[in-house]
C-alpha cells in the first residue's frame, strides 16, 4: 500500500523560504522519478521539479529553476523541496508524487499550503 505525505507548508514572506518534506511508504528504492507538483487557486496543477531513480537526475520547471531545490532521502523515506527566494506567484498547494516505472505518476500525497505574501 503506497503511501505520501507531504509536510512543511506555511505562511512566509516574499523572499522567504521554506523546506516541503513528502514522507513515502510502501515504495521500493528502485522507483523510476519522484516528484513535486502545484496547484494554484484557478489555475491548472503544474510540474514543479522531479528527481530520477539513484538521485543522480533532476529536472525543474522554467519558474524555480535557480530557487527551488528537489531531493530524496532513501534512509528516510523522504522527498524534499527546498524553496528559496520565494514569490507571491509561487502560492499554491504542493502535492508529492511518484511514477514508480515509466507509467506516469501513479500515487499522490493530499497536498500542503504554501502562501507567500
Amino acid at each position: 500500500h503506497v503511501q505520501l505525505v507531504e509536510s512543511g507548508g506555511g505562511s512566509v514572506q516574499t523572499g522567504g523560504s521554506l523546506r516541503l518534506s513528502c514522507t513515502f511508504s510502501g515504495i521500493h528504492d528502485h522507483i523510476y522519478c519522484m516528484g513535486w507538483f502545484r496547484q494554484a487557486p484557478g489555475k491548472e496543477r503544474e510540474g514543479v521539479a522531479a528527481i530520477y531513480t539513484g538521485a543522480t537526475g533532476t529536472n525543474y520547471a522554467d519558474s524555480v529553476k535557480g530557487r527551488f531545490t528537489i531531493s530524496r532521502d532513501n534512509a528516510k523515506n523522504t522527498l524534499y523541496l527546498q524553496m528559496n527566494s520565494l514569490k507571491t506567484e509561487d502560492t499554491a498547494v504542493y502535492y508529492c508524487a511518484t511514477d514508480p516505472a515509466k507509467v506516469g505518476f501513479a500515487y499522490w500525497g493530499l497536498g500542503t499550503q504554501v502562501t507567500v505574501s
